[in-house]
């Protein structure tokens, strides 16, 4: 008995660590938009000015495969989706140094036209796994040590899906024993899957599909007492929200905000209220979730916009109260709203100089960091008064290592006191630290 107490005693002793190593450490960026779904980083002490060329880059991340999905970082690995050898796959390289650790490939890139772009799923790590898509529709779930797959759905054939023109780009949302994806099929709107095995746990049933497809990630949020998961399928299928527990429909909404050709940026989501706002001639929209009884809510629309306000596809802010976000069809001009309200506080008449195309919006210690779609990288100071809002740094990217030079899409990322810029089959590291102490 003795015996087999002490070998009980050093067991637990040994997973403790083991356990403790498979979490995420304080500075790492394990998912889409960081760890509170919110493109915040909590990180202090960073550069509040760049040189003229930018932050000191540490390192350069190259022949990563052809893809525009933005990075996540955990436990010392930077994880990213890209093509290569014909085949999409996911890849880890060592957060140190930009050296590769491995590279799985699980799926046939997407075979729209378009998706010579690559996919642009963000992996999701939890666990010690590594959750994504490939722009087929494939989900798998990977070791994030060795990189080997561990079990994989489709989209397609699991889920009654289509691929949409860009290929599916949702990043999933782990969610304790469940995982949340967007199949957006006729048999799955919505599914929740088991993280360790892949088993469905509950389909949401189909809604209405056609229309612009849907490209955004899954929301949390409880209203209430209702826990539920937003998602925005496409315009067609709306805007969404499904009971956590269950799968089922709570509420749709379909009017204002929603665009053609493509919904794409992630609503912000806080309490009972959601900012949705879309392009391709959609608009924007303040919603507020009011609860009838525990399988139904009631959208109310607070504020509503036409194409004089929406976001394209470089995601959006909430800081204090105020969302800010670059508006315009395939641009990213400034501009800030009352997340209260929904009125809109201000928006600037342009891009900042040398920027253009679409933005995309992430905050840390006091400031924007915007990397526009012509590899622009602007640090900003935000401000509700927009004489204050102004352009503090900014410098251009190297040109991509690739055949071709496409756009500049993948969100910045930070991490450890470093800022994370995909391109297409590189990935740079710069120092953003204030002090090298």
């Amino acid at each position: 008995m003795f015996l087999r107490a002490f070998t009980v005693s050093i067991g637990l002793l040994v997973a403790g660590p083991v356990l403790a190593a498979d979490k995420p450490g304080p500075g790492d960026w394990p998912r889409w938009r960081g760890p509170a779904n919110d493109a915040i980083s909590k990180e202090s002490g960073l550069l509040q000015s760049w040189p003229k060329d930018g932050p000191p880059k540490v390192w350069t991340g190259k022949n990563l495969g052809t893809g525009f999905g933005t990075p996540s970082v955990a436990n010392g690995k930077v994880f990213g989706v890209g093509t290569r050898g014909g085949k999409d796959g996911v890849w880890a390289i060592k957060e140190s140094d930009g050296s590769e650790v491995w590279f799985t490939p699980f799926a046939d890139p997407a075979k729209t036209a378009p998706q010579a772009n690559g996919p642009a799923s963000t992996p999701t790590y939890y666990d010690g796994k590594v959750y994504a898509v490939s722009g087929n529709g494939t989900l798998a779930c990977f070791d994030a040590a060795t990189g080997k797959l561990v079990w994989d759905k489709s989209y397609q054939t699991d889920f009654g899906g289509k691929v949409p023109t860009w290929g599916y780009s949702d990043s999933v949302l782990v969610d304790g024993d469940k995982l949340i994806c967007i199949p957006g099929g006729s048999k799955a709107a919505v599914a929740a899957l088991k993280p360790t095995t892949g088993e469905v746990v509950w389909k949401t049933e189909a809604v209405q599909a056609g229309g612009g497809g849907g490209y955004s990630s899954p929301v949390k949020t409880t209203v209430g007492g209702i826990p539920m998961y937003v998602a925005l399928l496409g315009q067609s299928g709306g805007l969404i929200g499904v009971h956590a527990d269950t799968g089922r429909l709570l509420w749709r909404y379909t009017k204002a905000a929603l665009g053609g050709v493509a919904q794409i940026p992630t609503p912000i989501v806080q309490g009972d209220k959601i900012w949705l706002s879309t392009a391709y001639k959609g608009g924007s929209a303040l919603l507020q979730l009011v609860p009838e009884d525990s399988d139904k809510v009631m959208v109310k629309e607070l504020k509503t916009y036409n194409t004089d306000l929406m976001n394209h596809h470089g995601g959006m802010v909430l800081l204090d109260g105020y969302v800010y976000f670059g508006h315009g069809q395939n641009n990213g001009i400034p501009a800030c709203v009352n997340f209260k309200t929904g009125d809109l506080v201000w928006k600037a008449d342009k891009v900042p100089p040398g920027g253009s195309g679409s933005a995309a919006y992430l905050f840390a210690d006091g400031l924007l960091y915007i990397r526009y779609q012509n590899g622009l990288l602007a640090l900003a100071k935000p401000s509700p008064k927009e004489e204050d809002f102004r352009i503090v740094s900014s410098f251009k990217l190297p040109p991509p290592n690739t055949q071709t030079n496409k756009e500049s899409w993948p969100h910045p990322v930070i991490a450890n006191g470093k800022l994370f810029i995909r391109d297409q089959n590189q990935l740079y590291c710069y120092n953003i630290k204030a002090s090298m102490n």
